[in-house]
């Protein structure tokens, strides 16, 4: 079997993972600990992409429960009426309509409140 030299190879390896730990400060600049720290970095990255979809989740609850308050009704109360009414909006744009067009979003919620009477 022919002998295989990997300096190429391995030079790409670590040129790719100290591009991944510009901005780092101190050591971590160096191949050793910017390795590990890159490793962690993208760890934390992964687990975040799932966090941040639950953390606006929350956010738009919050928003639609505050625009429910003002028309009178409760979150749970808003939702259980929109499904009756068969009014498809999903968070995202309900909290988005009771932040910029509060008029609007008590329009949703009054047809909400009479399907579900």
């Amino acid at each position: 079997m022919p002998r295989v030299k990997r300096g190429v190879v391995a030079r790409r390896r670590r040129k790719e993972t100290l591009k991944r730990a510009k901005g780092f400060v101190g050591g971590r600049k160096l191949y050793r600990q910017a390795r590990a720290t890159v490793e962690k970095g993208l760890t934390y990255a992964y687990r975040d992409r799932r966090l941040h979809k639950r953390d606006m989740r929350q956010l738009w609850v919050v928003r639609i429960n505050a625009g429910a308050r003002l028309a009178g009704m409760t979150y749970s109360q808003l939702i259980h009426g929109l499904k009756k009414a068969n009014i498809e909006i999903d968070r995202k744009m309900l909290a988005d309509l009771a932040m910029r067009d509060p008029a609007t979003f008590a329009t949703v919620a009054e047809a909400a409140r009479a399907a579900a009477a």
